[in-house]
């Protein structure tokens, strides 16, 4: 599978074979791992449904626009209630289609006004992990959790890896923490972060009861 690789200052080196395990199925999983724009969707995508799911919502938005990939420009120009439609057709992309349509869109609009609908200029030639995680942050629907999770994925799967990257991403930089997205490799993995998350779920349910 072709995708992005870097140098530490950020600047394209090229590609590398990588395969994301992201959605646990194998077209979406390809298109994630061949394409900027569909990796930054799923992990906007990635709340409040299971992480399967959200990171197959690009290949399924593809396939309904009758695309091999994502195009900024073209889903920036969408009507956006025929937009909402598209994400809501059964099977839904995602538990909240008009909200995460809404939201699609605004990211898309952002990348063609600030990076000429070019998701990889989000990242390309950043040579600082706080200037990248900034960047992340700046995105629409990219809070900082979500812009840290992101930029350890870029780093640890994907080859972006400018000076200071996993400070930047804080925890979710640390190796082996198994806590997100970006630590999952395939099954095994993904059972260790879902086990995590749910140990910190119990952990807030009993400071909450206790407070």
């Amino acid at each position: 599978m072709l995708t992005w690789s870097s140098d530490r200052r950020g600047g394209m080196i090229g590609v590398m074979d990588v395969t994301l395990h992201l959605a646990q199925d194998p077209e979406a999983d390809e298109l994630l791992g061949r394409s900027p724009l569909a990796a930054l969707v799923g992990m906007l995508l990635d709340q409040q449904v299971p992480m399967e799911w959200a990171f197959k919502g690009p290949r399924t938005i593809a396939d309904r626009l009758g695309a091999d990939d994502l195009d900024a420009h073209e889903i920036a120009a969408q009507d956006p209630e025929a937009f909402v439609a598209l994400l809501s057709e059964k099977p839904a992309v995602h538990r909240y289609p008009g909200s995460m349509a809404k939201r699609i869109q605004q990211l898309c609009q952002y990348l063609v006004e600030h990076y000429d609908g070019n998701a990889e200029l989000v990242w390309k030639g950043v040579a600082d992990g706080r200037e990248l995680l900034r960047r992340l942050q700046d995105l629409p629907g990219f809070g900082k959790q979500k812009a840290q999770i992101f930029l350890a994925l870029l780093g640890k799967q994907l080859g972006v890896r400018p000076e200071g990257w996993r400070e930047a991403a804080g925890a979710y930089g640390e190796t082996e923490s198994f806590r997100s997205v970006a630590d999952i490799t395939g099954p095994e993995s993904l059972a260790r972060v879902r086990a995590h998350k749910q140990e910190m779920k119990a952990a807030a349910k009993a400071a909450k009861t206790r407070g």
